[in-house]
């Protein structure tokens, strides 16, 4: 027990070392920004807004509860196939006994540059950059000192501090062949490239280290009423590196297969050596809704029985009476 504690009183007091990674999302598809602030914009539409909920680890501590909210209005540039994306993105995480709350505020823009006249074909570039907030319940912190009596035993200057963060990102997204729903993009993205203080103590030299993440995708037609879509990325923060990769099967549900009423997607994904992640997902226009849980085959496994964390998603994508969708071609992914 003490050790326990120990530790908890370690990893919260620094407020993640500069080794530590960052939040991430099983359905990371779902979460366009965190992965590169150059995939806002890419999807049929005007607008989109997106919504992901995770618990993880439920089995074992006070769980991770990380929300996510996004959204993306487009409009055309000048008089090509130009167009530009504004977004926002917001994030809240909350872990552990004493409540260590983390809160993103991170306005974000995107330029879309036509490479042709006649295809979906696009080089964007991305910027976001905001605010990070965090803080924690002194109240609820239980540390060696308090045993023995000599008071809290932690030297804080505050038990909340605010940051600026700043990300940016290129990608590439291509119509493949004659056929509009087959398509691919790539993209590379850097971020906290700032670096910023992560330190309760107000510490100079702790500070968030920059993350690489790589970014690809493929969606194409297997029969008229089906489709595969292939994504996953990889991110390297320090010293610690992560893949995931997996694959969605959809079918496509009415009596109009260009526009139908239900398209039903399943399939699974793979965080190497952490976790295996099965998904559905049910499309009915305007709105998404995804459900995965992370079956974990870690070295954790035997402590957590091999439960990781469930994850909700919603997307609602919309068109405007005079968006940009009727002046301009529109990434199809």
């Amino acid at each position: 027990m003490y050790r326990y504690c120990k530790l908890i009183v370690i990893l919260l007091a620094l407020s993640v070392s500069a080794s530590a990674q960052d939040i991430h999302f099983s359905q990371f598809y779902e979460t366009p920004l965190l992965r590169n602030p150059s995939l806002a914009g890419i999807f049929t539409g005007d607008i989109r807004v997106q919504a992901v909920y995770r618990d993880q680890w439920n089995s074992i501590t006070d769980a991770y509860k990380t929300a996510s909210v996004n959204a993306e209005y487009k409009m055309p540039i000048g008089k090509s196939n130009d167009f530009l994306t504004v977004g926002l993105q917001t994030l809240y995480d909350r872990a552990g006994t004493v409540s260590w709350i983390s809160s993103h505020f991170l306005p974000a823009v995107n330029y879309h540059k036509s490479l042709s006249s006649e295809v979906n074909r696009y080089l964007s570039l991305g910027f976001m950059a905001g605010i990070v907030s965090r803080r924690f319940d002194r109240s609820k912190m239980t540390t060696n000192s308090q045993y023995d009596g000599a008071g809290q035993g932690e030297n804080f200057i505050g038990s909340q501090y605010t940051h600026m963060d700043a990300s940016v990102g290129m990608s590439f997204n291509t119509q493949l062949n004659e056929n509009p729903s087959n398509n691919m993009f790539a993209g590379l993205a850097y971020h906290h490239f700032n670096k910023p203080q992560n330190s309760f103590y107000r510490t100079q030299n702790v500070e968030i280290l920059p993350k690489w993440v790589a970014s690809a995708g493929v969606r194409f037609e297997v029969t008229p009423v089906s489709y595969l879509t292939l994504q996953g990325d990889f991110s390297k923060q320090g010293e610690f590196t992560e893949t995931v990769a997996g694959a969605l099967y959809g079918i496509k549900l009415g009596d109009d297969y260009e526009n139908p009423l239900y398209t039903i997607h399943g399939g699974a994904f793979l965080r190497w050596n952490d976790a295996l992640i099965p998904t559905i997902k049910i499309d009915y226009k305007p709105f998404s809704m995804s459900f995965s849980y992370d079956v974990n085959v870690s070295k954790l496994k035997a402590s957590t029985r091999g439960r990781g964390g469930f994850e909700a998603g919603v997307t609602y994508i919309g068109f405007l009476p005079k968006g940009t969708i009727n002046s301009m071609l529109c990434p199809k992914f």
